[in-house]
Order: structure tokens, then sequence, then C-alpha cells
């Protein structure tokens, strides 16, 4: 089965080798029939401390690393959607 890829924004960098992505979606609300934002924030692995709050990273699933951390930053995405950095494997 392949592993997941979510795409959303940095928002806590403080942990060491750990960033925390707030991944938003987007769904039809069931009796207002209008487009409400859905989000959740994930732990990621950065092994190299390379991304800083405000970046647009992806992050993929992984092997459980920690009690909270089961996601990996695979690398940052440019305004077109395009990949700009990888992560080092």
């Amino acid at each position: 089965m392949p592993k997941r890829l979510l795409q959303g924004v940095v928002v806590s960098d403080k942990n060491d080798k750990t960033v925390v992505v707030k991944v938003e979606r987007r769904v039809l609300h069931p009796v207002l029939k209008k487009v409400v934002r859905r989000s959740k924030k994930y732990h990621a692995h950065d092994e190299a401390n390379r991304f800083k709050v405000g970046d647009v990273v992806t992050i993929q699933e992984c092997r459980p690393l920690s009690k909270l951390k089961t996601w990996e930053v695979v690398g940052a995405v440019g305004r077109d959607g395009k990949p700009i950095v990888q992560a080092e494997a």
C-alpha cells in the first residue's frame, strides 16, 4: 500500500528534529451546504532542522518515530506547486 502524502504549512519548529505541520482541507458542511475549512496538525520528522515557520512542505507517512511522530518531511513546495527543496534521505 502506498504511503500517504499531505501538504501543509509549518507552524512550529521549536522541537529538535521535529516540525509541526498544519494541513487544511475543504469540506462541504452537511446542513449549511457551504464549503468550510478543516485543519489538523501533524508532528513530522525533520532530520536536518531545515524547515522554518511559514514554509510549505510535503509530508509522508512513516513508521512511528515517537509517541506523536508518524510523519516525515519529504520536501518544500514552491508557490507554483513544484518541489523546491528535497529532504535528505
